[in-house]
């Protein structure tokens, strides 16, 4: 007897072999068997998903919803476009270990002070606090190189000698028996902006002892790209650890070869037995949070010690004067590309580009960046901004290599609630629906198997997760029904909160959380804390 059939779709196992129209049937929570006809008065329940498509649900590796999952553990937005796992405490960003709970205010991406959660020191605290919540995607999360260096150096200007950075690499050892099921790090951002190899080797190590991957957002990918790239594939080399390099293609002021230049090193290293992939977000609009904007010396001591250098004018000039700011479309004075893309205070300016808004402000462009920052105050970390720093060719180059899994970088939120005014990137309602809108049907850059494989058991296989990411019997029951016909994003810059259309069902370990296009009150995700090797 199954629970479920869903009967007569086009099925795509995720692993890239031609689709056949059948049935899928499910029975407490994993797929039992997948068959041109399955016997239907066996089940509970039919679904005919005649004409629709039918895939493993989307794996998204690399987000930042550390923090609004614990409040709001509906996923909305990630539900809606058909993701059913999520890989949080990207970038060097997560929301423990923490030393205090006043700590954690200062590590917790897209932190309000309107959001009430439950308070955790350690990391298994912090999976056990995700565990009480009803979650909308199944979650497995990593630990930050930055929240690692906060819990042994605070907000110290510093990498840490080499008894700290042991230091470290303890407390990353106990987040993995915890159930981290990586390690991550932001190298332009504070504090990993400090952060060299012979600081992060020892912490990797840690990682390459339990199998598990080493996630990094490299310190350049523009006039310096190379170096960055190079210091990646070195510190991986060293620790003998698997390297994932996130959103790997290059910004605004790197050469036109950058994107194949780092394909040629990457494919060296594997040459001599290096363990790399990467993952590409599926457009040309690049995010990031307002304050990396600054200088490391501006963003040292938390965030009262930011908002008095922003009232200072004379440090403010300094700030300005910062010869390699994180955006060199920034030093190119180009504000009419980058946009105000999340603010608490200033919402009203979402969506509009910066050379609008020094205009409305009647102040140079980069003073009512400042501005902003300092008019946030305590939500000055969840002050978003975008721009147009990609190249799509180099996408498209990406998305065309047999490694590369597609991400959003963005939260999990919804347009109703606690987070209804936050954005976490200009397509986070609707990244994985674009990747198949723009770059399989409407560009045909991938078939359509090749598009979900990306989706699925790409990532799936890469983070060790245990039976996710392909149809297959004896798996979850993780699923997305879509009509590939229909599916498309529908943010804009201006209207970035809208929901992805085109997905018909979605199935969280058997349970649906979208029926016939709607969303249900089933929340089904789990917290994963066991991995393979």
């Amino acid at each position: 007897m199954f629970d479920t059939i869903l009967k007569g779709g086009e099925i795509h196992d995720g692993i890239g072999s031609d689709p056949f129209i059948g049935d899928v049937g499910i029975k407490d929570g994993v797929i039992v068997d997948i068959a041109e006809n399955l016997p239907h008065n066996r089940a509970e329940e039919v679904i005919d998903v005649a004409g629709l498509i039918v895939s493993p649900g989307f794996i998204d590796m690399h987000t930042h919803s550390d923090f609004t999952l614990i409040v709001d553990g509906r996923a909305e937005s990630q539900v809606h476009q058909g993701v059913t796992t999520e890989v949080i405490g990207q970038c060097g960003i997560s929301c423990a270990p923490v030393g205090s709970h006043d700590t954690i205010r200062e590590v917790s991406p897209w932190y309000t002070e309107a959001a009430k959660h439950p308070n955790w020191l350690g990391f298994g605290e912090y999976l056990d606090a995700l565990d009480e919540t009803a979650l909308g995607v199944n979650v497995m999360a990593f630990v930050g190189h930055g929240t690692i260096h906060r819990a042994v150096l605070g907000t110290e200007l510093r990498a840490g000698n080499p008894d700290e950075v042991a230091e470290m690499a303890k407390l990353v050892d106990q987040c993995m028996e915890e159930g981290a099921g990586g390690f991550s790090s932001g190298l332009e951002y504070f504090p990993g902006i400090m952060a060299a190899p012979d600081h992060l080797v020892p912490m990797c190590e840690v990682a390459a002892k339990h199998g598990r991957l080493y996630a990094t957002h490299v310190r350049n990918r523009d006039t310096e790209y190379d170096l960055g790239f190079a210091e990646a594939i070195s510190t991986s080399r060293q620790a003998g650890s698997k390297l994932q390099i996130s959103h790997i293609q290059p910004k605004f002021g790197a050469p036109d070869y950058a994107m194949s230049h780092t394909l040629e090193m990457i494919e060296t290293a594997r040459n001599y037995d290096a363990d790399i992939a990467f993952d590409v977000i599926p457009h040309d609009w690049n995010h990031t949070l307002v304050a990396a904007i600054l200088p490391d010396w501006a963003q040292a001591g938390g965030t009262d010690e930011i908002l008095k250098r922003l009232s200072d004018p004379e440090t403010r000039e300094r700030i300005k004067a910062n010869p390699k700011p994180m955006w060199l479309l920034v030093k190119a004075e180009k504000w009419s590309d980058i946009a105000l893309l999340n603010a608490t205070v200033n919402k009203n300016l979402v969506g509009a580009d910066f050379a609008e808004i020094g205009r409305m402000r009647n102040c140079h462009p980069y003073d009512a960046v400042l501005d902003i920052l300092l008019e946030e105050g305590e939500n000055m970390l969840g002050c978003m901004w975008t721009s147009k720093s990609f190249r799509e060719e180099d996408v498209d180059l990406c998305l065309t290599q047999p490694e590369c899994a597609v991400i959003s970088d963005t939260v999990a939120i919804a347009n109703d609630g606690v987070f209804q005014d936050h954005v976490g990137s200009l397509t986070g309602y609707g990244w994985a629906a674009r990747f198949l809108q723009h770059y399989v049907r409407d560009r045909g850059v991938l078939t359509l198997p090749e598009g979900l494989k990306k989706l699925t058991s790409i990532p799936a296989e890469r983070l060790g997760l245990k039976n996710r990411g392909k149809l297959k019997p004896g798996y979850h029951a993780d699923i997305c029904v879509f009509d590939q016909a229909n599916i498309a994003n529908n943010a804009t810059v201006r209207n970035p909160r809208r929901y992805a259309s085109g997905i018909a069902h979605v199935l969280v370990n058997g349970q649906l959380s979208m029926r016939n296009g709607k969303r249900t009150s089933g929340n089904n995700g789990q917290v994963i804390r066991e991995f393979a090797s």
